[in-house]
């Protein structure tokens, strides 16, 4: 069945998708698909503090926060939270063990995960229906897949982030003016997908000199956010704004939304980015954008995985397993300065194409 027909709606279903914040990105069109399809349905979405602050006011969607690090006294208040309560169906859309032992707190008829080839960390204990085994989706696809069991297909990807008025005000006085801005991410979760500080600063410096772009950089408020950040000014020839931890997770969708490029190795502002519809320069050497780079256009990426994995597992990308991760002390100095410029050009000339400036 299509979504212009779809079957008799259930009552409730729960949604288990923990983090992370790019990840939960992905989940985002699903719901709008399950919305469109069944408006009545009541849907509950289990999901990480932070990844609920980013998503606060997505409407539609009952939001319940399990804490990660309270451990087996978190199961058993999501289990006292949901006392008295039965879904016709859990999307156990996260195959680690922690998400697998939570998934047992939650009541339902129907448990529906991973095919086989995805699975691990006993998820097929977890579960006793399975998506579709495709191999080759990227992984928002995969998430769309959940639907198919229940009867739908996820024919439109449509995000609509929920960002208030405020927050795009404050990005607005943030990055006010006419120049385009090129927004850095400097930082991933996987520290190994990072990138060099200095390369990141020559790369500001052309974007700033050869076409008069102004450049802002942004992240959390970790340490190494902090010191990659202070290493990239340091490098700069040219002036950056700097609003590393000075934004929140409901400025920072604004944020990326206000920038003409964001530039990024594959990290949760990758995501929310094409989320809020702005191009990416995604840094690729860990991962294979395919699978995990921007869903909507890779056109201004840097793919060196092919390399990567011919380099540290002796074998080109077409011949591991999809979904292998090459996260290897240096990976990411097989992306160059100038792979990065040349990208950074394929967008200006785009942009200028469209008529931009």
């Amino acid at each position: 069945m299509t979504d212009a027909s779809p079957p008799p709606a259930p009552t409730a279903l729960c949604l288990l998708r923990l983090s992370a914040l790019g990840d939960v990105t992905h989940v985002v069109p699903l719901v709008r698909t399950l919305r469109r399809a069944w408006p009545e349905t009541h849907l509950t979405w289990i999901l990480g503090a932070g990844e609920a602050k980013l998503l606060d006011g997505l409407e539609g969607v009952e939001l319940v926060v399990y804490d990660k690090r309270s451990g087996w006294s978190g199961v058993r208040a999501l289990r006292q939270r949901l006392a008295g309560r039965r879904f016709d169906a859990l999307l156990q859309m996260q195959v680690a063990l922690r998400a697998n032992l939570l998934s047992a707190a939650i009541p339902a008829r129907r448990r529906i995960g991973y095919d086989r080839a995805r699975a691990k960390d006993l998820h097929g204990l977890f579960v006793r229906e399975r998506i579709p085994a495709r191999s080759g989706e990227h992984v928002l696809d995969a998430i769309g897949s959940f639907a198919e069991p229940l009867g739908l297909r996820q024919t439109e990807v449509r995000w609509d982030l929920p960002v208030p008025d405020a927050a795009r005000e404050w990005a607005a006085t943030q990055l006010a003016g006419d120049a385009p801005w090129l927004l850095i991410s400097p930082c991933s979760s996987h520290t190994l997908r990072n990138w060099r500080a200095e390369r990141y600063a020559a790369v500001a410096d052309h974007a700033a000199r050869a076409h008069g772009y102004r450049v802002v950089l942004c992240g959390g408020r970790s340490e190494l956010e902090r010191r990659t950040g202070d290493a990239i000014l340091a490098a700069m020839k040219t002036p950056a704004l700097d609003l590393i931890g000075k934004d929140t997770l409901k400025q920072l969708p604004a944020l990326l939304e206000r920038a003409a490029l964001v530039m990024t190795p594959d990290s949760g502002p990758m995501h929310i980015a094409n989320a809020m519809g702005t191009a990416v320069l995604g840094l690729h050497a860990a991962s294979n954008p395919a699978r995990s780079g921007p869903y909507s256009d890779r056109r201004f990426c840097v793919d060196r995985y092919d390399d990567a994995a011919r380099r540290f597992l002796g074998r080109p990308a077409a011949e591991i397993a999809w979904g292998t991760k090459i996260e290897r002390p240096g990976v990411m100095d097989l992306v160059t300065v100038d792979d990065a410029v040349a990208a950074f050009e394929r967008f200006v000339s785009d942009r200028e194409a469209s008529g931009e400036k």
